[in-house]
Parts: C-alpha cells; structure tokens; sequence
C-alpha cells in the first residue's frame, strides 16, 4: 500500500462524527430498561434517592451522546435529554400494558417477571419505545442504532419511525419487520415471520407513507405480508398466516390463505 492510500484512510476518519459505539448507546438504553423494570437488572437499590440518582446520571449520560454524536446543529442537548426522562413515566405505562397483553395474549406466559426477562418481543418493543421517544425530538441516527442492536438480538426489526399503539404484543416474533411509516393500533397482535413492508423501494418515497396501516385489535398470524401505504387493516380483523395483501380490507375481515395440500396415506405392505 502507498503513503496516499494511507492518506486517504486517514482523511476519512477525520471527517467521522465522534458517535458513540452503538454497544455504548445500547448499554444506556439497558439501563434504563434495568431501572424501569428490576428483573433485567443486576444492580438492586436500596432507597428512592438512588434511583432518582441513577435516573439523574443517565439523562446526563443522554446529554453527552448527544453532544458527542452532533445530529444536529445549534441543539439545547440538555433540554432534549431533560424532556425525554419528563416522558419516561409515560413510556413504562405503555410498556406496563404491553406487558398485560402478552399475559392476555399466550397461554405460556405465567408471570410478569418471564415476559420481561425472556420474551425477545418485549426486549424488541422496549429498544422501539425508547428510540421512538428519541426520534419524536428530532434526534437522528441513535434511534436507528438502538433498534438495529434488538433486531441484532431478537431477529425483529422495528423502525423506530413506525407508530405502535398501546397492549402490543408480538409472539415468538422472529422475522418480524415494521417500516418507518407503520401505523399500528391499540391491542394488535404480531406472529413471527409478519412483514409490514412498502409495495416498492424508491428513494423518491422517503417522505411518502409507504407502509401499511394497521387498525386496533387486529392478529396477523405467522408468515403473512402485508405492503404499501395505502393500505389498511380494518379493526378486529384477522390476518392468516402466509397472506400476500396488497389493498385494503374492511374492519371485522377475515383473511386467510388456501394452500393446496394434499395428504396420501401409504398402503403398509
């Protein structure tokens, strides 16, 4: 290799921000999952004035991403980071309800403390919740971090864009893909393998809804696709499994897919 080629390298990593290592940025968003709820913790506290500590380091821990990572120019980090713990409360009600839906929703689940520590679609929904705050203060590229560290853990991948109602449950959850401009309900339950996708890739669409949206009280079992901004999925229905759906359907629809399956019993000799 020549001088110049080393050259170049080294330009290259002078015009990088100086973003935190996305392992960084999700041992934050870890805690703050530890401190909501105490079953994913290894740190117990023992008094109301440590958690307010805890809290209290990690909205400067935030401010300090924040700075660091530069998205934006002429920003009050501090007042960003100062309104996203103001909305915390919030955010564990609804995390609390998604709790209660996976309790409602699956016969295997037995206690409160399984689901959060060994549901990976509650570890999914956590990661959404905390980066769909983030970006809803026009905080760029950690969100995008933080979702793609639970896709990378859970095989579900939630674009912290995408817009999730209240009592979401997602069961088994593997494959599970929701774009940027999703619009999900209250009381919307997801199987594994459900795609809710843009009919078409095309730059010229980024500021377009192009994924689908899903009304409340609606199951989509495994396997089933579900594309384009257009459409929607009416209130309580249900969406069989390996369903292609491309247009809209009426509230209370049930939609299912007919396979050909033919069974031959085998003559014992």
């Amino acid at each position: 290799m020549t001088p110049e080629f080393y050259r170049h390298i080294f330009d290259k990593q002078k015009k990088v921000e100086a973003v935190p290592p996305n392992e960084h940025i999700a041992a934050w968003a870890l805690k703050i999952i530890g401190l909501l709820f105490p079953e994913r913790s290894d740190d117990l506290l023992s008094s109301v004035a440590e958690v307010e500590t805890e809290f209290t380091k990690l909205e400067s821990q935030l401010t300090r991403i924040l700075n660091a990572t530069a998205v934006c120019n002429n920003c009050d980090n501090a007042e960003k980071s100062k309104t996203f713990f103001n909305n915390i409360p919030k955010m564990h009600r609804l995390l609390n309800n998604d709790i209660e839906a996976t309790l409602e929703g699956d016969p295997a689940a037995k206690a409160r403390s399984e689901v959060i520590r060994a549901y990976p679609g509650f570890y999914a929904i956590c990661f959404y919740r905390i980066a769909h705050n983030l970006l809803q203060l026009d905080i760029e590229l950690i969100p995008r971090i933080m979702t793609e560290y639970a896709h990378s853990k859970t095989g579900i991948d939630i674009h912290p864009g995408a817009e999730i109602g209240e009592h979401f449950f997602i069961d088994h959850g593997t494959g599970i893909v929701i774009g940027e401009t999703c619009v999900i309900g209250n009381h919307v339950k997801l199987y594994q393998g459900v795609t809710l996708g843009a009919l078409s890739v095309d730059k010229n669409m980024a500021y377009v809804k192009r994924h689908p949206t899903v009304e409340d009280h609606v199951i989509i079992y495994s396997g089933a696709t579900i594309l384009g901004g257009e459409t929607v999925i009416g209130n309580h229905s249900i969406i069989g499994g390996n369903v292609w759906l491309t247009k809209s359907i009426p509230p209370y629809s049930t939609v299912y897919h007919r396979p050909d399956i033919e069974v031959v019993e085998q003559i014992k000799s």
